[in-house]
């Protein structure tokens, strides 16, 4: 069982910047690695994804070109860096691995994620 954990939410001001991190409790080599977020009184939405071999991406519409999916392999970690940040950006942030999804990916498929994290609040608020 591989836990996730996330970190680096907050409270941030309309335009500005934020990075996520998720640490996986073992090493997740082979898994294709994605974020979704969950708006209060709304599903949960698919966020970003990244292949395994980290050469593939993929972005939901409303964040594509604001916000980066990347990979440090040395230590096991996945980021999500947001940038230009907006108040609909407000919601709990989840990583979440994969085993099944295969480069190039496709990620907005929750049932294809394997493991979940707990959850990061991002605010963005004046």
């Amino acid at each position: 069982q591989v836990q996730l954990v996330e970190s680096g939410g907050g409270l941030v001001q309309p335009g500005g910047s934020l990075k996520l991190s998720c640490t996986p409790s073992e090493r997740t080599k082979r898994f294709a690695m994605g974020w979704f977020r969950q708006a209060p009184g709304k599903e949960r939405e698919f966020v970003a994804a990244l292949s395994w071999n980290g050469q593939h991406t993929d972005y939901a519409d409303s964040v594509r070109g604001r916000f980066t999916i990347s990979r440090d392999t040395p230590r096991n970690t996945v980021h999500l860096q947001m940038t230009s940040l907006k108040p609909e950006d407000t919601a709990v942030y989840y990583c979440a691995a994969s085993s099944k999804i295969a480069p190039p990916i496709r990620g907005d498929d929750m049932s294809e994620y394997d493991f979940w994290g707990q959850g990061a609040q991002v605010t963005v608020s004046s």
